[in-house]
């Protein structure tokens, strides 16, 4: 399994850094078309639907939306906005997982539900690459991410004798919680002094990643309960060693859409 995780690394990695900081305009949003494409042919399947045909049709579907949205601004906005609110519904989902079932809408709201989930992530993304010094807040936000995971893993492995969400994931922990976020929250204050930020606005983009970082970990729970909805361990077996593109993305399918939006409604720019 190590092997399998190494070699998958070995090419994954440097594939998804020449995606996202090499890549420009058509070719950064085929690129996203790309990623979304895989992971709505993954959700398909999280949803119940086993047929290749469905699956591969629902992927088209997810590729379409974020096409379309893309092309209008305030349609992109009206998006971001409705992800907002669904990852704050997501929140009272996953903390009464599994009771939440009944409130889904059956395989037919799934679908939906992974529309709501992957096409704004993808939107997201594309709006951090079209802002001023876009490949750095892309940057930012993946390092945020992973200083969260990378942070939760030690202070949870030292301190996380208190669950999380047990049922939709026993091994994340409060203490992992907010040993992410504190990791997360001082990679923002090296950034933010990086760029020189005013010193009345450091307040401001610490509580922005703060809340990014929030949210990526609901992005990774709520994957995490819809797996377990299904009885399945990986999204798919795309990545050998790593499960599938979903497994790789889950937080940022939240954090993308909630940075972005926090971005655009501030209009805070990086100098």
């Amino acid at each position: 399994m190590l092997k399998q995780r190494v070699i998958t690394a070995l090419w994954l990695a440097p594939l998804a850094l020449l995606g996202f900081f090499a890549l420009e305009g058509r070719a950064f949003l085929a690129f996203i078309s790309l990623i979304v494409a895989l992971a709505g042919w993954e959700w398909a399947r999280l949803a119940g639907f086993k047929a290749q045909k469905q699956r591969i049709g629902y992927a088209w579907s997810v590729v379409a939306a974020l096409l379309l949205l893309n092309m209008s601004s305030e349609l992109l906005m009206l998006a971001l906005y409705l992800a907002g609110f669904w990852w704050l519904l997501a929140i009272a989902m996953v903390m009464t997982f599994p009771s939440s079932i009944a409130f889904w809408g059956g395989n037919l709201g799934k679908l939906l539900i992974g529309l709501i989930i992957i096409v704004p992530a993808g939107l997201g993304l594309q709006v951090l690459k079209t802002l001023p010094q876009g490949n750095m807040l892309i940057l930012g936000l993946l390092l945020l991410v992973w200083g969260a995971d990378i942070g939760a893993y030690f202070f949870g492995r030292a301190f996380g004798q208190r669950k999380l969400a047990p049922r939709v994931s026993p091994g994340k922990s409060w203490a992992g919680l907010f040993g992410g976020l504190l990791t997360s929250i001082c990679i923002a204050a090296a950034f933010a002094l990086y760029f020189d930020v005013p010193k009345r606005e450091f307040v401001l983009v610490l509580m922005a990643a703060a809340v990014v970082v929030l949210f990526s970990v609901v992005g990774d729970l709520t994957e995490s309960m819809f797996k377990r909805q299904m009885g399945v361990k990986d999204s798919s077996q795309l990545l050998p060693g790593h499960g599938g593109v979903l497994d790789r993305i889950d937080s940022l399918t939240a954090a993308a859409p909630i940075c972005a939006l926090l971005l655009l409604l501030t209009g805070w720019n990086l100098p």
